[in-house]
Formats: C-alpha cells, structure tokens, sequence
C-alpha cells in the first residue's frame, strides 16, 4: 500500500508540468506496466483529479487544463491522525513549533476533500487541549475517535460499550459533551442517561460507538470547562508518587516550561518549588530535566535514588568504537 500511496503521489507529480504524457513514457517513468498505469490513473481520478486519457498508438494522459486540482491525498484514518499530530505539536512543541504547527495544520486542512475537511474541522473545534503530561499510553482508534467527535458536534445521543478500569464491560447511553486531550490520553466528557450525571470516558476503553439520531438541548457542566471537569476526576484517583522539588531557577522561567505539568511556587525570587503527582518517576526525572537548572528533591526519598542512576547511565553515554554516525547529505 505503502509503494502504491508513493507511487501515485510521483504520478500526480508528473501530471501537473502540464504537459501531455505518452502511456508508453510514463509507465517507464514510473517503471510499471501499462495496466497498472491504468489502475493507478483510475485512482486519482476516484480522488478527484481531472485526468484526460487519449486512445490510440500515441495514445496517453495530462491533467484537464485550468482545472482546480484537491492537492492531498489521505484515508480517513491518515486524516485523523495527521491533524491530531499537528495539533498535538500546536499544544506541546517549543514556540516556534508550536507557531509552524498551527499554520501547518490550517493549510492541510483547507486542502482536503470536503467530508474529510467536515471530520476534522469537527476534531479541532470539540477538542478542549488541557497539556500533554505523564507516561505514553494507549491512543483512541480514529474510528473511534471521528465518531464520538461527530456526536459532539451535532449534539447527538450516543451509544457505546465502555470498559472499566477494573475489567467490567457496561453499554452507555449518554450526551456527549467535548473531548478533552490530557496526559497523552482523550476523555470523552458527557452525561450519562442511565446514571442521570456527568462523566468522563476515556477513549481507549470505548468500543462500538453508535451515534443514535436523537438531538439534544445542552445541559450545564457542573465545571469551568471539559478539561477542568476531567482534571478534577483525574485528581480524586489514587497516584502513587506526590513529588516535590526546589529548583534554582526563578518560577517564571519554570512555569513557561513545564507550568502545564505540574505546579510552580515562587520561594524567593531565584528558586521555586515544584510540586506534581506522577504515575512514574521516570516523568518527573523528565520533567525536572527539560527545566535545565539544578534542583533538590524534597519527595518522595526514591526520587533521589533514580535521579542517580538515570545520572550514572548518562554519564556512562560515549560513541561505540568502529561504528560511524549516520550521514547526512
């Protein structure tokens, strides 16, 4: 699928010089068969682009003259995951990533096909960002996610299997409200039908989603918002690490770079304490460093023990005798 997403892509590429191409030509360009030149001109025209073919012994192809080409080519799923990446570096990158994402991801939506376009408009306005933090951990299916996305903005009822985190399997019947983007996972943020309350759902355990076709008036979040209503469910769960760290850096510098992800405490002017609750010591090792100052750990004591060892690892790092870094042209 791979080489034939490529290929096509060289094909499209050689059809807008504008200029008439000989079957026999291009087919050696491409360096396939005239049949499968002919599948491959047959899908860019299922994807919208105008190609003219003429039969005959110089028979060949080119693009319609003055026609308004669709210039990207995803599935669904690529479409999905190529905005939820763009607009994952829009919330966590550097500024001037960030800046690059935003544009980046306003052009490749503008040049999709319109019910693509719909999916993902519909992705980027029911989406409340709340920072990424915490270890990596299962993403949403795209199908699961344009569905419960599409429900969200029509206001529509939806119906899905949910599993808990304790391994039992229930059927939902629920309003969904917005999708929250928070420590690498999504929530759903909706009220329950049956439990007549609001909830969030992590996507990861939602399964067969089925969009009912009952409409219905917005009810009041009994929050700020979507994200601040997960965040407080989030916060009533047990954590197995409350860290505490005094960093010598002033907190403003701090806060811009990791204020998302944990709290930052002015102290006195050039040192703050941070403080945060982890799944892991490895994130709050990470976190500390990208703050790039030295810090004290005040808690938990184990803290200080990984530190030390992530510390002799790193220093133990050297290039490997015989073997030559990658080049780069």
């Amino acid at each position: 699928m791979a080489n034939t997403s490529t290929r096509t892509l060289r094909l499209l590429s050689l059809l807008q010089t504008h200029r008439y191409w000989p079957g026999t030509e291009l087919a050696e360009r491409l360096g396939v068969s005239a049949r499968t030149l002919r599948r491959d001109i047959d899908r860019l025209r299922e994807l919208g682009y105008p190609v003219e073919a003429r039969r005959g012994v110089d028979g060949g192809y080119q693009l319609a003259p003055g026609a308004a080409l669709p210039p990207l080519m995803v599935d669904d799923e690529e479409a999905v995951a190529l905005v939820v990446g763009l607009q994952t570096a829009t919330q966590t990158a550097g500024p001037g990533i960030a800046d690059a994402s935003v544009r980046a991801l306003a052009k490749v939506v503008q040049v999709m096909p319109a019910r693509l376009r719909r999916r993902v408009e519909a992705i980027r306005v029911m989406t409340v960002p709340a920072g990424w933090g915490g270890p990596a951990a299962p993403g949403a299916d795209p199908g699961v996610l344009t569905a419960v996305t599409l429900a969200c903005r029509d206001s529509e009822r939806l119906r899905f299997s949910y599993t808990a985190a304790k391994g039992e399997r229930t059927s939902r019947h629920v309003e969904p409200h917005r999708l929250v983007s928070l420590s690498r996972r999504w929530y759903l943020v909706a009220y329950d039908l049956t439990r007549h309350d609001w909830r969030s759902f992590r996507l990861d355990r939602i399964t067969e989603p089925h969009r009912t076709g009952a409409r219905f008036g917005p009810r009041p979040l009994p929050a700020a918002d979507a994200a601040e209503f997960v965040r407080a469910g989030l916060d009533n769960l047990p954590r197995p690490f409350r860290v505490a760290a005094l960093v010598d850096a002033p907190a403003a510098s701090v806060r811009e770079r990791i204020g998302r992800w944990a709290g930052v405490e002015d102290v006195d002017g050039e040192r703050c304490r941070v403080l945060m609750t982890v799944e892991s010591l490895e994130w709050a090792i990470i976190a500390l460093g990208v703050i790039e100052a030295d810090f004290h750990v005040l808690d938990p004591p184990e803290l200080l023990d990984r530190v030390r060892d992530w510390g002799v690892r790193f220093a133990r790092a050297r290039p490997l005798d015989g073997i030559r870094p990658p080049r780069r042209d």
